[in-house]
């Protein structure tokens, strides 16, 4: 817990928008700002779904960061709303980060968003992310190939895995932020409940495991939490939209949905700070991203 100082000095506090690309390592910055694992991580695009508050509180006040879905073409109802939740975080925020991947050419999907953040009202600064594995020549081109598009409040090249440069970042945010009240006790990191997290980190480990067909068309809902006098029972479903899939998940003689499982359950404890029995098991409902009510079930609507 972070103990804010008794002082008459005024706190800044304020919200900031994460976007980018799919895989820009926009949950992987936010995890190392927080100094905690809050946001699931995969090297499969598209691993965010929802806008997920992030709470970063310390002495110099308390910063909201809106993790968002990476911005992509979408095909299906379900790449629609994510899309949509993207588009809708940049609205009414006091700053926008731009997170790009600097070891990759600028292309259509970036132009793409650019020009939807021109229409912004919130300033932005471009944050050049991965920059450990780019040439210092090619970070410079990389430079002039974004800002001669568009005009940024700043441009901060880092490196979220490593954490270069990522203190100057959160410095330059905190000097953007107005002063105001906290918005939340300052115990807490995200505006999501456990259920939700459970939920993330049970996906996650399909993420991890599975192959690449499969990862865009997993759910997870948790089904139950029941408190024992020694542990915890967590009973979650996995979703998927065929049968086929279904048998990937669950592996040969259940091998790959037991180490689902077992990697789940560590993490669960971690949030829970208690033993955990984890119950897993997989559903297939058809075409699920692409229907509404599916959506709504399995908690993808704004």
């Amino acid at each position: 817990m972070v103990v804010l100082p008794e002082t008459s000095k005024p706190l800044k506090s304020g919200f900031v928008s994460v976007v980018g690309r799919p895989n820009a390592g926009k949950s992987t910055l936010l995890n190392h700002l927080l100094g905690q694992k809050v946001l699931i991580m995969s090297d499969k695009p598209q691993t965010t779904r929802n806008k997920i508050q992030c709470v970063l509180t310390e002495e110099r006040g308390q910063v909201i960061f809106l993790d968002t879905p990476g911005i992509h073409k979408p095909r299906h109802k379900l790449g629609e709303y994510m899309v949509g939740v993207a588009q809708e975080s940049i609205r009414e925020v006091d700053l926008i980060l731009y997170l790009v991947d600097s070891s990759k050419p600028l292309g259509t999907g970036e132009k793409f968003i650019i020009e939807m953040l021109k229409m912004a009202a919130s300033p932005c600064f471009l944050v050049l992310n991965k920059i450990d594995l780019i040439a210092k020549e090619n970070l410079l081109r990389q430079i002039k190939a974004y800002t001669d598009l568009a005009d940024f409040r700043e441009v901060i090249p880092i490196s979220a895995t490593g954490g270069e440069n990522t203190a100057v970042l959160l410095s330059q945010v905190f000097a953007e932020m107005p002063y105001g009240p906290m918005f939340y006790p300052d115990n807490e990191v995200t505006d999501r409940p456990e259920r939700f997290i459970m939920a993330e980190l049970i996906r996650e480990k399909v993420l991890q495991l599975t192959r690449d067909e499969i990862p865009h068309s997993i759910a997870v809902r948790i089904e139950e939490v029941e408190e024992k006098s020694t542990l915890i029972k967590v009973r979650a479903q996995i979703i998927v939209e065929r049968e086929s899939q279904k048998g990937m998940v669950i592996g040969r003689d259940g091998r790959l949905l037991k180490e689902v499982g077992t990697l789940a359950r560590c993490d669960i404890e971690s949030l829970l700070g208690s033993k955990v029995f984890l119950e897993l098991w997989v559903k297939v409902k058809k075409e699920w991203r692409n229907k509404q009510d599916s959506l709504r079930e399995f908690g993808y609507e704004r």
